[in-house]
């Protein structure tokens, strides 16, 4: 598929790239610095002094550099004797002195902030002082469910079919910054042994949630994922238990195998939904992304017979098919309400009639 990556900065900043540059996954196409930390220090407090008498009593300026132990304010004291006097705590500029509050503000050092391509295409658009926008031809997967922000690393196969349970003992030490794809369930003990040998990412088909919670030490949230920091990025392409990745999935991730890969588990299931991803992207022999390379079976978004989808509610959720058929009249359902459906043709031979709106295209 046409991948369009959106890669922005939390604030305004330079943009390192222009229109029609071709970007490596990794390469920075923006940068730009957050303030540092601010340390109030109140002066007036810490001297016993009115607010209005700090700004007479100060050894340094507004925009001067201090360092831990610099003498910020002495006062005049008795007599000319005991003076008191605030030493700094802590580095960094003073932003501001305050003659209402006696209080005076620190910043520290600020803080780089980098943003990487993503996705190793071309820049397509520019947003001045914000970011870009890079389009690839890619092979693209989405997750049910990923903890852990971006990696990236080349594809390497650790199950042989997508039924496999993803055991621990098939994490091997060359997989060592790799973006590993397993096939059935993913223990707890397969996700330890990916973070000692410092895999980059691992993928399979599901997982239990108590395993998660062992691996996090915490129940997560509704809230986004992907600001974990365990060591690894972990995504479960089809929901959590004992379920095997969809064959079709399994089968395009061994055919891109040695490839390179970037992938993100952010995820988020309330408004704004956000799911991980997997995007590999289709290079011609000089680097470039290919003219006219990729075509789709169907096109994105239309259900029509013969459409691969996944079911995403149960009593069926995760089971993979083609549209069968696509009936007009809305249909009873066993809850009562009445419901526009499809016919999903199942690998067993099975054929289910389910609401629209539990199923989800699986690109060709």
């Amino acid at each position: 598929m046409r991948y369009r990556a959106r890669r922005v900065l939390p604030i305004a900043g330079d943009v390192l790239v222009s229109v029609g540059d071709w970007v490596g996954s990794q390469d920075v196409v923006a940068r730009t610095e957050l303030p540092g930390d601010a340390t109030p220090v109140n002066l007036a407090n810490q001297l016993s002094l009115t607010p209005a008498d700090v700004p007479e009593c100060l050894l340094k300026k507004e925009g001067q550099r201090v360092e831990v132990g610099d003498v910020l304010a002495r006062t005049k004291g008795i007599f000319g004797m005991f003076k008191g006097e605030y030493v700094s705590k802590v580095a960094g500029v003073i932003e501001s002195v305050s003659h209402v509050t006696g209080q005076l503000i620190i910043r520290g050092a600020s803080i780089p902030v980098e943003v990487r391509a993503f996705a190793a295409g071309e820049v397509v658009e520019i947003m001045a002082g914000e970011g870009v926008i890079i389009e690839a031809e890619v092979s693209f997967v989405q997750g049910i469910f990923g903890i852990g922000g971006e990696a990236f690393g080349p594809i390497v196969m650790a199950c042989q079919d997508h039924t496999q349970e993803f055991s621990p003992d098939l994490i091997r030490e060359e997989m060592r910054g790799a973006v590993v794809i397993g096939g059935a369930r993913m223990p707890g003990e397969t996700i330890r042994r990916a973070i000692d040998v410092g895999v980059a990412a691992i993928v399979s088909g599901g997982m239990d949630d108590a395993d998660l919670k062992d691996v996090l030490g915490y129940d997560l949230g509704v809230a986004i994922t992907g600001t974990e920091r365990i060591g690894v990025t972990v995504i479960i392409t089809e929901g959590f238990g004992e379920i095997a990745m969809a064959q079709q999935t399994f089968e395009l991730l061994a055919s891109r195998a040695g490839s390179e890969a970037a992938v993100n588990g952010a995820t988020q299931i309330r408004a704004g939904v956000l799911r991980p991803e997997i995007v590999i992207p289709v290079l011609a022999d000089d680097g470039e992304s290919p003219e006219g390379s990729v075509t789709a079976t169907h096109v994105a978004g239309v259900l029509e017979p013969g459409t691969s989808v996944r079911i995403i509610r149960d009593p069926y959720f995760g089971v993979i098919g083609t549209v069968a058929g696509l009936p007009s009249e809305p249909t009873v359902l066993g809850s009562g309400s009445k419901a526009r459906v499809l016919e999903v043709a199942c690998e067993s031979g099975e054929t289910l009639t389910v609401p629209r709106a539990n199923v989800e295209i699986i690109g060709g």
